[in-house]
């Protein structure tokens, strides 16, 4: 159900009833690091996000391995709010609520995602490059950087904000310079 319009429909009003819920506690960001921590579970364990979507599982049996699973690590907020959607049988939508709660986390705090494609991982200096560059391409007031690593961009990086996206990689500036030696013949 990843990504799809109807899961997007169905988690939006979640999203927004968990920043209210977050926003009138003043823990607005440490609700939405919680949500990084799940949807990055989720990312790791295929096995995890089967169960919980999976309609045969009973919500006692999913319960109890949220509650494991999790710990004590996220705020009791969150937690009562996973178990209302165990409850609510809306639990198969958990991965798409944090989603859209970081993305209401990102607008409230004037935060942008950008999503960043580098030859290699990024040493703290180019990071803070690349957050630099961006603030002021941007005028947000902070940057959320998602790095994914592709070697067959040779060097440089490929920055995607939102629609735009900037190419200072080695790959694209060959293909730029393939079409405009093309252009000259």
């Amino acid at each position: 159900m990843k990504g799809s319009l109807f899961s997007s429909e169905i988690a939006e009003p979640y999203a927004q009833a968990l920043m209210s819920l977050a926003e009138s506690h003043d823990i607005t960001r440490s609700i939405g690091e919680d949500c990084r921590n799940i949807l990055e579970l989720l990312e790791d364990s295929k096995e995890l996000r089967a169960f919980i979507s999976s309609p045969v599982m009973k919500n006692e049996d999913k319960r109890a391995v949220l509650n494991r699973v999790l710990g004590d690590d996220i705020h009791h907020y969150l937690r009562n709010f996973i178990m209302l959607l165990v409850d609510k049988g809306r639990v198969v939508f958990l991965e798409a609520i944090c989603e859209q709660y970081l993305a209401l986390l990102r607008k409230v705090t004037n935060t942008v995602l950008a999503e960043v494609t580098a030859s290699t991982e990024l040493s703290d200096k180019q990071r803070r490059a690349v957050i630099d560059k961006i603030k002021s391409l941007t005028e947000a007031q902070s940057v959320e950087i998602k790095t994914d690593i592709d070697p067959n961009l040779i060097g440089g990086v490929i920055i995607k904000v939102g629609s735009q996206v900037f190419d200072a990689s080695l790959r694209g500036q060959l293909r730029r310079i393939s079409v405009s030696l093309g252009g000259v013949s």
